[in-house]
């Protein structure tokens, strides 16, 4: 009775510490009570509580303060003793699982209650007490292996089974909670075999019988007498209402766990079951929980009203009411994203080390050649960022910069207009690509761009022949090779560079874990710039690039129309569009999401297309086949009778999805259009339009889902690539939307990229922290830098 009460303090005296209320469960303890020693103290508890219902909070708190001390403090002797639920209760036991005749495992059970200390957190989930080795096992399978991970593996969800409801005021198709006492338990077997296990549940409005099916354990485990609190809905069976269970728990304790509350749904995996994982994570957090170390400065906690974080946790995991849960999400939703703040911010400041020998002097007057050699003007927004990038290059800092553009906005001129300066500075600049295809566009870009200044540039890829590939490392090694076009993998396959000032990679989405670690790893620390032509929803920019400066070419070069995209109702309707642009003398592109059909999706594959294309629609054109799986030397033969007009159409996967210019392609047809995020779909419709003609895409798509529609419908309605990467991610999510999963982040548990306010604040609060003290070595800030150190051990580099 002492625990409720103690329940009901913490609860602001909402009355909701005892199913039923306050004064109806002082009630029943007295009852209960009977010849009791304690009955004294009981009875006196009760009456401070009568008519709680009806007071107001102070009232209420004075009642509860009464109730305590009529009960007195507890002696060791009444450890364990008259404890409400009676001996029944105790010895039940509830077995989590549903369907099939054999029990799960059994009931997890740890022993006394225990308070721990902070070095307990790091211990195995393999030492709790009671911890069976298979169970172990299968938390290390969903990334559980200590208590600390334990205590964060946070639900995804949450059942509501707050509306508790006597038997007689349940309601067909109505889920609720009905709290009552086992009269009686039965099982039969039907003449199919099914087991049905019945159980008559009364409260002082009626009874009902709780029905379920294959469960025959349940008999031993529901004993006559005892109280339970079940959750489900009523049924008719064989014309009897009964009562269909979703999840029940024996009341044996003041708080439920498993009904009558807001329920955890955890994540589970192969040999975790829900009940069994509810009741290991609830008796740790009553044993560790307050041994996790608050490093949120307090000023900090109380200038932003966030709740203390072992409460949060506890109230995460079994929020007392919405409310409850609401304010601890926030409260650890500000603490992913501060971490993440604070360990880019961190890995920044690093990166950024004063080092006068990386300074590159921008000369004007080449600046102006360079201008003068190109074959069109530069955009305003092009202006703009290079004369950033070169307020950049010229400081005694390495650059760390962002370059965004829409497809066609005139990245690659950007970047070659630094390299330039770079080169006349005697130093070096390397162009990294995903892939080959776009290595060699590049490689030719730049090739044109450069030639005017004098800068010799080289392409080292895979298929570089051996004789050729030792020429262009003895160059870049003695630096008669000024600029190295390749993959990614150029600076992890051994290339030493002379002096490298400029590293530039284009659509790697990141740059900075591994490639900065290998950088520093030769003792190498260039300016960087990475480029995309994906634009960055806002809170991705300030989230996943928050190392990183971040420039935006939102402008298009003069003459460049937008795609004209829409949907197609057939095949048929696209491929008229394909012949009449390739009667002008245009060409075209056909995309497919697979290179194979497989009997497990129905989707197209780019070698049937190819064939029916080539066969039976246009037996009278030349038909390209292009995908990843050819060699080098096929796929760059391919992408050559297409630029020379050899092939009028070429069907390939997404490999062409960004690098590949064919001025003269001026329509491209998706197909299986769904399968594409808006982001992938965006850059495709950028293939075609880039020669000064007219631009068609045509999306192809099978799926009449709502969802599938609206993004599809959003891509014909809007050419800006900024405003579809926000409906992106709103409407995919951000484990969808490219570069999260492979950020280098670590994992958001409970924070979304979508919570505006919430980042801006943690974007904030972690910029005057680090103002104040850049390496969280002073004051109060020594746990807060433990705690990032921690939350990025495992998924990224800080060193």
């Amino acid at each position: 009775m002492r625990r409720v009460l103690v329940l009901e303090e913490r609860q602001g005296f909402a009355d909701r510490a005892a199913l039923g209320g306050l004064e109806a469960f002082a009630a029943e303890q007295v009852a209960r009570a009977g010849s009791s020693p304690l009955l004294n103290r009981i009875e006196g508890a009760a009456q401070a509580l009568r008519a709680y219902a009806d007071v107001d909070r102070e009232q209420r708190k004075s009642a509860v303060e009464r109730a305590l001390s009529a009960l007195g403090r507890r002696t060791a002797d009444e450890q364990g003793k008259d404890s409400p639920g009676g001996d029944h209760a105790a010895k039940a036991a509830t077995v989590p699982g549903r369907g099939g005749s054999r029990a799960p495992a059994q009931e997890y059970k740890s022993g006394p209650s225990v308070v721990r200390g902070p070095a307990a957190l790091d211990s195995t989930v393999a030492s709790l007490n009671g911890m069976r080795t298979d169970m172990a096992e299968a938390l290390l399978h969903v990334g559980v292996g200590t208590v600390r991970g334990l205590i964060y593996y946070f639900p995804r969800t949450h059942y509501d089974y707050t509306d508790t409801r006597s038997i007689s005021r349940m309601r067909f198709g109505e889920k609720s909670t009905l709290v009552g006492t086992i009269k009686n338990v039965r099982t039969n077997r039907t003449r199919r075999s099914i087991v049905i296990t019945t159980a008559t549940i009364a409260d002082d409005s009626g009874t009902v019988a709780v029905r379920w099916f294959n469960q025959p354990y349940l008999a031993k485990n529901l004993p006559v007498g005892a109280r339970i609190a079940i959750t489900g809905q009523p049924d008719v069976f064989n014309g009897v209402i009964v009562f269909q269970p979703r999840d029940h728990e024996l009341i044996r304790d003041v708080e439920l766990t498993h009904a009558a509350r807001l329920v955890p749904i955890y994540p589970l995996t192969k040999g975790l079951h829900q009940r069994w994982l509810r009741q290991v994570i609830r008796k740790v957090i009553e044993e560790y929980a307050p041994a996790l170390e608050d490093y949120l400065p307090v000023d900090l906690q109380r200038s932003l009203d966030l709740m203390p974080l072992a409460q949060a946790v506890r109230q995460y995991h079994f929020p007392t009411d919405e409310g409850q849960k609401n304010a601890a999400q926030q409260r650890l939703a500000f603490d992913e994203l501060l971490l993440i703040q604070l360990g880019l911010l961190m890995r920044k400041r690093e990166w950024q080390a004063v080092n006068p020998d990386v300074a590159i002097a921008v000369d004007q007057e080449l600046n102006q050649r360079f201008r003068a050699s190109l074959p069109f003007t530069l955009t305003r927004a092009q202006d703009r960022v290079i004369r950033d990038i070169g307020v950049d290059i010229a400081r005694p800092v390495p650059m760390a910069r962002l370059l965004q553009g829409d497809v066609g906005s005139g990245k690659t001129v950007v970047a070659a207009a630094n390299i330039v300066q770079c080169v006349n500075s005697g130093r070096q600049a390397v162009l990294m690509a995903p892939t080959e295809v776009l290595s060699e566009q590049h490689f030719r870009t730049l090739g044109t761009l450069l030639e005017p200044c004098g800068a010799r540039v080289q392409l080292l890829t895979a298929g570089t022949p051996q004789r050729s590939r030792k020429e262009i490392l003895a160059g870049v090694l003695n630096g008669s090779v000024d600029v190295l076009v390749g993959t990614h993998a150029l600076i992890q396959e051994g290339v030493e560079f002379k002096h490298l000032g400029l590293a530039i990679t284009d659509e790697q989405h990141r740059f900075g874990v591994e490639q900065r670690a290998t950088l520093r790893q030769k003792g190498l620390h260039p300016h960087t710039l990475a480029m995309t032509a994906t634009p960055i929803p806002r809170t991705l920019a300030m989230t996943i690039y928050g190392d990183l400066d971040v420039s935006a070419l939102d402008e298009m070069p003069p003459g460049r129309l937008p795609a004209i995209t829409s949907l197609a109702p057939n095949p048929s309707e696209a491929y008229r569009r394909v012949r009449a642009e390739v009667s002008e003398g245009r060409q075209a592109f056909v995309i497919c999401p697979v290179i194979t059909e497989s009997m497990e999706t129905d989707m197209r594959s780019v070698i049937a297309e190819h064939k029916e294309l080539q066969d039976l629609i246009f037996p009278d054109l030349r038909v390209g086949l292009l995908h990843g799986r050819l060699k080098s030397r096929e796929k760059e033969r391919i992408l050559q009778s297409f630029r020379e007009g050899e092939i009028h159409i070429l069907v390939a996967t997404s490999v062409i999805e960004v690098g590949i210019d064919i001025p003269n392609a001026t329509v491209i047809v998706v197909r299986d259009a769904h399968r594409f995020g808006l982001a992938q779909l965006h850059q495709f419709r950028g293939r075609v339009g880039r020669g000064g003609h007219q631009g068609y895409c045509v999306l192809l798509s099978l799926s009449e889902g709502p969802e599938t529609r609206n993004r599809l419908e959003a891509l014909t309605s809007t050419t800006s690539g900024f405003d579809l990467a926000e409906i992106d991610l709103r409407l995919r999510g951000p484990g969808e939307f490219w570069g999260t999963r492979q950020s280098g982040l670590p994992q958001l548990r409970v924070a979304t990229l979508g919570d505006v306010p919430t980042i801006e604040r943690a974007r904030q609060n972690a910029s005057r922290l680090l103002e104040a003290d850049p390496e969280l070595r002073s004051g109060g800030h020594t746990p807060l830098r433990h705690q990032v150190e921690r939350f990025w051990k495992e998924t990224a580099d800080l060193s």
